[in-house]
């Protein structure tokens, strides 16, 4: 089991033909991945080789998803042109939307967010990202950038804001393993909030514990700590990077603003630690009370 990716998930990937698309490509191949396809308009009915494999390029989503059933769509275009993208994938009923792109104008997300909440999205797509490593389930799947040698499977669920801090945690966890590891993004909209991987893990048969990172900067992890109190059984530890940010700073992502009291880490840790979560101050710290809570089980 998983959450949002598995084995049998068919993928495209939006902007196939460019530098990191291909890249990317590449190595979500050589991750197990089932790449079906890319979208480029300019490039339509011609084919790209990558991993060893020959793969069909084609004008729109909704004509790759016609020819090939695939299911989730991996994004690597500019900043510019990612809201469209966004849109057309949308319309095209795409399950899943992994938004990789950094620098995309908030506007633009936001209104990509409108329309994933409005009668439009009639197909239900859910969009992860943008400005994230996006999502992989070891062993089965890859959508994104998280380079897949760093763990394999096991009863870990991983839910953060920074892909950086993904790839640590789950090298430091990685003798026990991951279920599913979502990168969620740094920026103020987001497509998948931490709630929603939240409730997706306490959902999921093979995750017995949860590791959820945030930090400074807006109430995204308070409001996790009041669901999490509501809703979550399994044990959740937790890591705010930024507790030695300066108050009034913005640091590194564009979401990381503090605000007055709100917003800290502190506050933040202060919130979560109230409902029974133990939150770290390192990383590493992090990581050795998961490790604690699995060894104790």
């Amino acid at each position: 089991m998983s959450i949002y990716l598995n084995k049998d998930s068919k993928i495209i990937v939006q902007g196939i033909t460019g530098g990191m698309g291909s890249k990317h490509t590449t190595l979500m191949l050589d991750a197990g991945s089932n790449i079906v396809g890319g979208v480029n308009a300019r490039k339509a009915g011609t084919t790209v080789e990558l991993g060893g494999q020959e793969l069909a390029v084609y004008g729109t989503v909704k004509e790759a998803m016609a020819e090939t059933g695939a299911d989730v769509s991996v994004v690597f275009v500019p900043p510019a042109f990612t809201k469209d993208a966004c849109i057309e994938a949308i319309d095209a009923g795409i399950g899943l939307l992994v938004v990789i792109t950094e620098g995309v104008p908030v506007q633009d997300t936001a209104e990509v967010w409108s329309y994933l909440q409005s009668d439009a999205n009639t197909g239900g797509t859910r969009m992860i990202g943008p400005n994230c490593p996006g999502i992989i389930t070891p062993g089965e799947s890859l959508a994104g950038i998280t380079p897949h040698t760093i763990a394999g499977t096991g009863p870990i669920g991983l839910v953060s804001k920074s892909g950086t801090l993904t790839y640590q945690m789950m090298y430091e966890l990685k003798d026990f393993g991951f279920s599913t590891a979502i990168g969620i993004g740094g920026d103020p909209i987001v497509g998948t909030t931490h709630i929603d991987a939240l409730a997706a893990f306490e959902a999921d048969p093979a995750t017995e514990a949860i590791v959820m990172i945030g930090e400074i900067g807006g109430d995204a992890e308070e409001r996790a700590a009041a669901y999490i109190k509501d809703h979550v059984t399994k044990p959740v530890v937790g890591y705010v990077a930024g507790f030695t940010a300066p108050e009034g700073k913005t640091m590194g992502h564009a979401g990381a603003i503090v605000s007055g009291s709100s917003g800290t880490a502190a506050a933040k840790k202060e919130a979560l630690e109230a409902v029974g979560v133990k939150v770290g101050k390192t990383p590493s710290e992090t990581a050795a009370l998961m490790r604690e809570i699995l060894q104790s089980r």
